[in-house]
This record gives C-alpha cells, structure tokens and sequence, in this order.
C-alpha cells in the first residue's frame, strides 16, 4: 500500500467515523469503546510482535532523548508566549502537553509502518513508551495539578501508573520472554490483531472530532498546531543531525515528532476542566492539517 493511498484511506475513515456519530448510528461512548480496545488488545499486539526484534544500539540513547528534548523546547517557548500574549491558565496548560506530546501511539504505530516499514516499528516502539508515556505520566499529571488546582501527583502514583499500563506490561515481555521468531500461530494471531489498529484508532478519532472554537481560544490553536505539526519535527531532525542518527531511526524520530495531538492528553485536560472546547480543537485540527504535514514531511525526508 502506497503513502498516498493510505493518506486517502485515512480520510475515508475519518470522515465515515464523524458520519456514523453524526447521524447517532453508533452510541455515544462508541469512540472511547474502540479506544479501549485499542488500548489494551491492538497496541500491546504490536508491541509484542515487533519490540523482542528490537538489536540494542546506541543510537537508541539519541531516539528516546529526542521527545524529551522537545518538551524541554515546548516548556520553555510556550511559557515564553504564555507570558507575552497574555495567554490564560487554561490554554497555557493546554499548550504546554500538547505541544509536546503526540498521538506517537495510536496513529504512529501504523503510520511508522507504512511510511518506514514494519522493520522500524521498535523504533516507534521505544520512542513511544520511553518518551510520550513517560512523559504523560509525569510531566502530564504535574500540568493537570499545577494549572486544575489538584493534589500534586506522587511517585508511587506515577510508578503504579507506569506499571499497570497494558503497552507497558507488554513491552517488558517483549523485552524479556518474547522470542523474536515466535511459533506460527502466535505470530499469525498477533499480526491479524495489530492490523486493526490503523482502522479502528482512525474511526474513533473520526467520531470524536470537535471542529468548533470559541474566538478566544483561536491564537493558542495556531500557535499550538505550528510548534506541534512544524517546530517539533524540526527540532528532533536537528537533534537527529547532532546524535547521528540516520536511516530508519531518523525517518521514526521526525515522524512521530511531526503527529498530531495526542488524544490521552487532551482527555486529561477535559477532564480537569481546562479550556476542553481548547483541547479538543488541537486534536481535531490537529488530525486534519497533519494530513497535510506528514506527508510534506515525508516527502522532505526521503526526497
């Protein structure tokens, strides 16, 4: 399946998804019921079909540095423009872990296998759980308490997190007990498994798309989706230059730095209450412009 096609079958998914909850021809809760099941079968499927073909490199200390690079970035250009343009809590608070944290998951598992190859998914594998995820768990819960005025959030907090997540669990089998070359049957079962993960992640984010913006929160949207969708992938390309990284590894780096919004993220922020028309909006916009720049970038990175 060629990039274009898949961009194309995107689209579709998109749009059919918004169809079916727009005429109410699915439930309401249908969206984060695919979300789960993504969440804790498709994803962990993946993880364990490609994370044990993983060979240490030490190029891996560069790709896990990169999202952490770009949060310290992120952190400190949109306290900046907080500060300047007068932005309130809420949408600083929005910016600040969304700027950093991508859908690397849900839809760049899949991309990475289509733009990079099925080979290169470890490498998805590895920035996502060691970067996003940890950073979602960390950087994310302490915005949600610092800005929704709740309890700062503990370590023991953070480590039963950390350990309790489906992904995460599966990657330390991966790692530790799942051969490479499992027995036909398992890796039939996983592959049939992990493939309804680009399909079901993209009807859901279709169902769930929030286009409408109250005027106020217009300008956090821009500046937002520029550092997410353009100073982000530039960011980790200059990093990727100056840890020499190169090949695939270089290709997953800016990839997954160039998606969009996460969604986990923008949930947090719903449901602390901060600006949720805001974070919604990122992610809806979000999906649609990065249909636009993830090809761009592909065609910048492979021209």
């Amino acid at each position: 399946m060629t990039v274009t096609s898949t961009f194309a079958i995107i689209l579709v998914l998109l749009a059919v998804g918004r169809l079916l909850a727009w005429r109410r021809l699915v439930a309401e809760n249908a969206a984060d019921s695919l979300n789960l099941v993504v969440l804790n079968v498709c994803l962990p499927a993946a993880i364990l079909l490609y994370a044990p073909k993983l060979v240490f490199e030490r190029e891996l200390v560069g790709l896990v540095a990169i999202p952490w690079l770009n949060l310290l970035a992120s952190a400190a250009l949109v306290s900046l423009l907080a500060k300047i343009l007068h932005f309130d809590r809420a949408s600083a608070a929005n910016l600040l872990l969304q700027v950093p944290l991508g859908n690397t998951s849900f839809i760049g598992y899949p991309l990475t296998q289509v733009l990079v190859g099925s080979s290169a998914l470890g490498y998805a594998v590895i920035y996502d759980q060691f970067g996003s995820f940890i950073i979602l768990v960390t950087w994310g819960l302490f915005v949600i308490a610092f800005y929704g005025g709740g309890e700062r959030p503990r370590l023991k907090t953070i480590v039963r997190r950390v350990a309790g997540f489906p992904p995460f669990i599966a990657l330390v089998l991966a790692l530790t007990v799942m051969p490479a070359a499992p027995a036909p049957a398992v890796d039939q079962g996983l592959n049939l498994i992990a493939g309804a993960l680009l399909p079901l992640v993209v009807l859901a984010l279709g169902m769930q798309l929030r286009l409408r913006l109250p005027r106020r929160h217009l300008l956090p949207l821009v500046i937002g989706l520029f550092a997410k969708l353009v100073l982000m992938p530039l960011l980790a390309w200059a990093a990727c230059q100056a840890f020499g990284l190169s090949g695939d590894i270089e290709l997953v780096a800016v990839y997954l730095s160039a998606m969009p919004p996460m969604m986990t993220s923008g949930a947090l922020l719903s449901m602390a209450g901060l600006a949720p028309e805001l974070s919604a909006a990122l992610i809806g916009y979000g999906i649609v412009v990065s249909m636009i720049t993830l090809p761009l970038w592909h065609f910048v990175m492979t021209a």
